[in-house]
């Protein structure tokens, strides 16, 4: 039934029975036991504002009617705007939902922007739909669940499967109920009021964060060992600015696998293959790997940039890789991380490690509401700018008090956000 694929595949499985919401759980409580909160302000704190479950039903191409699961939920915004992605996956449900919004409020903290935390996804697979069909399905969404939407309420955004298109289908929907509002959703294209450098901005942020990360540890980038998984948006953008910086790209994956070179990988070779050959995998000089194995390759940076849950106790102990930089969310369990701390992996935790791309929603969010228009240059600036500042922050109380990076990332996450729950009297 597929016409027309502008979307990219999602990028590989997450281990079964794995529930995501156990990890911002654990690590919400490992932050709260850190600052001594009380069980109300843990209550508070941890449980989701608003939960919507909405039917989609869409009429397909084939005349059928089919009817998709939808799900927003918004978690926090006692800091500002809900903000937070949309993605199309069939393992949509609503436990991911709840957890990525949660997580959502813990970024935003972290590199202290004015945003709470959100997300949404419907569950079904972009590759068996046209255009068409996403069109009519994306619309159907925003009209069921446009109430809870809004500039100052919740703002949606890219994530999975979900590109500048989809949003741009999001902008003209809520507007068609509330008039003329293009900062109800970000990552739009730049001519209907997206930013430029949104659209690479969390595949750029990664790499700007692996350098700090890498120099921190006395070891420059150029001709370090990259594993990527994943190679969607984020992870190409993250490919790219990697490549430029003289990394050597080992092993890259997507949804149907990977490909592996021990002698690094010429993307932009693998760019033009990809363009004629539609896929990855097949490019001269390269071995097929699947993504589990791909996961275990040595390396100094692995940088999952797929689904969660994909680094779990069941492989942990086998990744020989020295860092780990979570470009995706919620990618590594806790016992996987407990494992990993033990063996001394540094990892660059998802709540900061992919923070760029919210970074930039968040400028893209302050020019529509001023309709003042930032050049490229000074997009990028801005963002290294704050997750430069949030990396010192993290690095900082991880030394101070001795604990990995991902404790000292949520215990500053939540403390932000425990004090606004304070000072706004809830």
């Amino acid at each position: 039934m597929a016409e027309t694929k502008t979307i990219a595949p999602a990028q590989s499985v997450p281990a079964k029975h794995e529930n995501p919401r156990r990890i911002t759980a654990h690590n919400f409580q490992l932050a709260a036991d850190r600052l001594g909160l009380d069980a109300e302000m843990r209550m508070l704190l941890s449980t989701p504002f608003r939960e919507m479950r909405v039917e989609v039903p869409v009429r397909l191409d084939d005349g059928s009617l089919k009817v998709f699961l939808g799900y927003r939920v918004q978690h926090s915004g006692v800091r500002g705007p809900a903000k937070g992605g949309i993605r199309f996956h069939p393992s949509v449900e609503v436990d991911e939902v709840r957890a990525l919004a949660e997580a959502m409020t813990w970024k935003t903290a972290i590199v202290n922007i004015p945003f709470g935390g959100a997300k949404g996804g419907i569950a079904c697979d972009v590759h068996t739909m046209s255009q068409r069909e996403l069109e009519r399905l994306t619309r159907r969404f925003t009209s069921r669940i446009q109430a809870i939407l809004g500039p100052y309420r919740d703002i949606p955004a890219p994530d999975m499967n979900t590109n500048a298109q989809i949003m741009a289908w999001i902008f003209d929907e809520y507007s068609s109920h509330h008039g003329y509002t293009p900062a109800c959703v970000t990552g739009k294209p730049v001519e209907l009021g997206g930013s430029k450098g949104r659209e690479a901005a969390t595949g750029n942020g990664v790499t700007f964060l692996i350098k700090k990360l890498m120099e921190e540890l006395g070891k420059p980038l150029k001709g370090v060992s990259v594993v990527l998984q994943g190679f969607g948006n984020v992870g190409t953008f993250a490919a790219r600015g990697l490549d430029r910086e003289g990394a050597k790209l080992r092993a890259i994956g997507d949804y149907y696998g990977g490909i592996y070179s021990p002698n690094g990988i010429n993307l932009s070779d693998l760019f033009a293959h990809q363009k004629s050959t539609g896929k990855i995998q097949g490019f001269p000089g390269t071995q097929p790997i699947s993504n589990d194995d791909l996961l275990e390759l040595e390396c100094d940076v692995l940088v999952p940039g797929a689904l969660e849950c994909v680094i779990h106790r069941g492989n942990a102990e086998r990744i020989k890789a020295k860092v780990i930089a979570e470009a995706a969310n919620l990618p590594t369990t806790p016992e996987a991380d407990e494992i990993l701390n033990k063996k001394g992996v540094i990892i660059l935790p998802d709540v900061l490690a992919n923070a760029g791309g919210v970074t930039v929603s968040y400028f893209e969010w302050v020019q529509n509401l001023q309709q003042l228009f930032w050049e490229e240059d000074h997009v990028n600036a801005e963002m290294e700018k704050i997750l430069g500042k949030a990396y010192r922050n993290v690095i900082d109380r991880a030394q101070s008090e001795k604990i990995p990076l991902r404790e000292a990332a949520y215990t500053i996450a939540v403390e932000r956000v425990a004090k606004a729950e304070k000072l706004r009297g809830t």
